[in-house]
């Protein structure tokens, strides 16, 4: 399967949807496009996973990066709406508390502190 990723300037965030699988074969997409986001000084990023239907270590290496760059950029990462199979992954990795997860999109870039897990 694709993978497609689409951006979208909310005030200082930029919320990234990304839709399909995310793994080894399709991770450099999304990786291509944080980086020119990066490039571009944007360093305040929400992930709307909500179209994801897959996420292997690949995929969760490629947020962990971008959150390493965005925080040494003075920015954030936040992943918003994971579908339950995704959000499963990050709790088994222990990620969940480290890339800041929220339930919808709007709680993501309000930076609202109630976590997806709850």
């Amino acid at each position: 399967m694709s993978l497609t990723v689409h951006t979208e300037q909310r005030n200082d965030v930029v919320v990234v949807s990304v839709a399909g699988e995310l793994d080894m074969a399709t991770a450099p997409q999304l990786q291509d496009q944080i980086t020119d986001l990066l490039d571009k000084g944007r360093s305040r990023l929400v992930f709307n996973l909500a179209e994801v239907s897959f996420c292997d270590s690949t995929g969760l290496s490629v947020f962990v990066r971008a959150k390493n760059s965005c925080d040494e950029a003075g920015g954030v990462v936040r992943l918003a709406a994971p579908q339950r199979g995704v959000l499963r992954i990050l709790e088994v990795s222990g990620l969940v508390e480290v890339l800041h997860t929220y339930p919808t999109v709007e709680q993501a870039v309000a930076g609202d502190p109630t976590p997806a897990s709850s």
